[in-house]
């Protein structure tokens, strides 16, 4: 008797039988794709003190030749799988370099004790004593043994990284070893007094303050405080003064509170760890990093990159700025940041682009580096715009957007010839918050809710806009762009009843009501340029001085970099506000000698006057660029 076999069951047959023929293949080709591409070595390397760093190499498994090293240094741990090789340093790792990653001291395995932000006292000491060491002799120390050590490497070592590992990079560089032919500190802070993490002109960023602080030295790891409340302004309020801190929470255990306690002003501790001061040539070509919305470091990049410039006589001085925020070009697309979008993969086009091809230049000798000085994303626009100096001044005309009554901003002039003025009250038990509540830890995990952190910068001010301690002036409906491209300076005429105060200065882009393109965006108003000055700082930073009551004084405030354009139909729009709670930590507004060790009576409302007339004629400085 024949056995009928059913079409079905015949095709199930052969499907089964070419699926065996073939699954090895597949089975070794996803096999394959799996594969780790890297052979790591993880080694303990000792520097000139005896403390060894933990220190992982990455050599590609597929090396055919020399390659060059390209180092990060890092307080964050150190990789132990390749998630970089598909991430950030996707295009370098595309284009072939020995990646080694290193924990830095005391973090991590790495031996020896960690110091926040090390000055670097081999430079102020000029010492060859072993004993002395910081982050300058760690990354001599560490080269030496890599291009010594590792094999197959072509002699030329790069050195990478963001925020803190930016710090260490640009730290590298201040007296490079031989081999370091390159180097790209991104979002680097510069100094931590006067515009980066912990200080903006002199006013201090409390909740990021304390709850970095505690997230890096309560172990060798990275510890999240636990709040309390899951909306952090309601707990920092109830904070109440900052001399609490310590005697409720920390109890002195943490290194930096305590330095933040006992340096109140600008004095020697802070301007010996400041980067700046050692920034006097550009030893190897530098390609710094900068996004616009940076919410930690953006002060540090720009000032990296003007105070080399002075000093750049071989032309190796690179600059980058895009729509980001911090480190957000290493990350993802870049297509947009928050509600904001760019029309565009503006990461991507970062590392494809212009990073992998600037190293491949400086460590392989490869193509062009792919900039000539300057390249800024055009936001507003949302175009690439390449610069041959920066900002480009000779490009610009420095115009004043002056405040008028009723609200109104514009170009011309204020005619008033008396004391014309706004005011509102200051109220510390009631500060203005600098992001929608709730507002949720800076490092809250994403299982807990996640945080709004790492966009806040880009939130549409309409939150705060119409409170009472708020002020605004805004331009009329553009009949045309308006390109602000380089430095913007806010010139406040401005008078407290109390005895300190703090000025906070937002440059906005007001959308129209109406918004086609994307109709729930419409009336947004999106903060293009903005900081914070603390007004006893008005002479000195090193000299604080309390403020006479009632009296006008002038507060010049660095808004720092944009390249921004006002389309047509839009707004230009300044808000001024005296508190920004908790990135900013509440001036008492009387005068105390340290207001970390101030007294909950010391916090007072004042009475707070911006003056607008032809004597004291409050304004914005902007360099107007050609619309075109």
């Amino acid at each position: 008797m024949k056995h009928r076999i059913h079409f079905p069951v015949y095709l199930s047959l052969l499907i089964l039988v070419y699926g065996w023929l073939i699954t090895p293949h597949f089975r070794s080709a996803a096999h394959q794709e799996a594969a780790p591409a890297y052979e790591l070595k993880q080694v303990m390397v000792s520097m000139r003190d005896g403390v060894r760093l933990n220190t992982h190499i990455f050599k590609p498994k597929n090396q055919s030749g020399p390659l060059p090293i390209m180092l990060e240094r890092t307080p964050y741990q150190a990789p132990t799988n390749e998630a970089w090789a598909r991430g950030k340093y996707q295009a370098l790792a595309a284009d072939g370099y020995i990646f080694v990653f290193q924990d830095i001291r005391g973090r991590y395995k790495s031996e020896g004790q960690f110091v926040m932000q090390r000055a670097p006292v081999s430079l102020l000491t000029n010492s060859k004593d072993p004993k002395v060491v910081d982050e300058v002799t760690d990354a001599y120390d560490t080269i030496d043994w890599l291009v010594k050590n590792v094999a197959n490497n072509n002699g030329r070592v790069g050195i990478i990284g963001i925020s803190y590992p930016g710090w260490t990079a640009g730290m590298a560089t201040l007296a490079p070893h031989p081999a370091l032919k390159a180097a790209s500190p991104q979002a680097s802070p510069t100094d931590m007094y006067l515009g980066d993490d912990f200080h903006h002109n002199g006013a201090f960023r409390l909740s990021y303050g304390f709850e970095y602080a505690s997230r890096m030295e309560t172990n060798k790891e990275q510890a999240r405080f636990s709040f309390d409340k899951f909306d952090t302004y309601e707990w920092y309020l109830r904070l109440g003064a900052l001399s609490n801190v310590n005697e409720k929470y920390l109890h002195g255990n943490i290194p930096t509170w305590n330095d933040f306690v006992n340096h109140p002003n600008y004095n020697k501790f802070w301007q010996e760890q400041a980067m700046a001061g050692y920034l006097k040539k550009v030893h190897v070509p530098m390609l710094v990093v900068a996004g616009w919305w940076d919410q930690e470091d953006f002060y540090g990049p720009i000032n990296m990159y003007e105070t080399l410039e002075k000093h750049d006589t071989q032309k190796i001085n690179f600059f980058v700025s895009g729509p980001w925020n911090h480190g957000g070009w290493a990350r993802g697309e870049g297509s947009s940041l928050g509600r904001i979008k760019f029309d565009s993969n503006t990461a991507q086009h970062y590392r494809e682009k212009i990073e992998a091809p600037w190293f491949a230049y400086y460590l392989k000798d490869k193509g062009q580096p792919g900039i000539r000085e300057a390249i800024t994303f055009q936001t507003g626009a949302n175009e690439w715009k390449s610069y041959d100096q920066w900002p480009p001044r000779n490009l610009t005309t420095d115009r004043k957007l002056y405040f008028h009554a009723n609200g109104k901003l514009s170009f011309d002039a204020p005619t008033a010839t008396v004391k014309a003025f706004d005011e509102y009250v200051s109220d510390p038990a009631n500060p203005v918050p600098y992001r929608p509540r709730p507002i949720e830890a800076t490092y809250n995990p994403p299982n807990l809710g996640g945080s709004g952190w790492g966009a806040w910068l880009v939130e549409d001010q309409r939150f705060v806009h119409g409170r009472p301690d708020v002020l605004a002036w805004e331009t009329d409906t553009l009949t045309e762009d308006v390109v602000i491209t380089g430095s913007v300076w806010a010139n406040l005429f401005a008078s407290t009843s109390g005895s300190d105060s703090d000025w906070v200065v937002k440059l906005i882009d007001v959308y129209p009501e109406e918004y086609p393109k994307e109709p729930r965006m419409g009336g947004y108003q999106l903060m293009v340029a903005n900081d914070v000055f603390r007004g006893r700082f008005r002479n000195s930073f090193a000299r604080p001085q309390a403020v006479t009551p009632n009296k006008v004084e002038t507060y010049k405030i660095d808004l720092h970099h944009l390249d921004h354009r006002f389309l047509k139909g839009h707004k230009i729009m300044v808000q001024v506000q005296s508190t920004w709670f908790p990135i900013i930590d509440r001036n008492p507004q009387k005068y105390v000698e340290n207001i970390f060790k101030a007294k909950e009576a010391d916090y007072i409302r004042a009475t707070q006057r911006i003056f607008r007339s032809k004597t004291f004629p409050s304004h914005l400085l902007v360099p107007v660029a050609p619309n075109r």
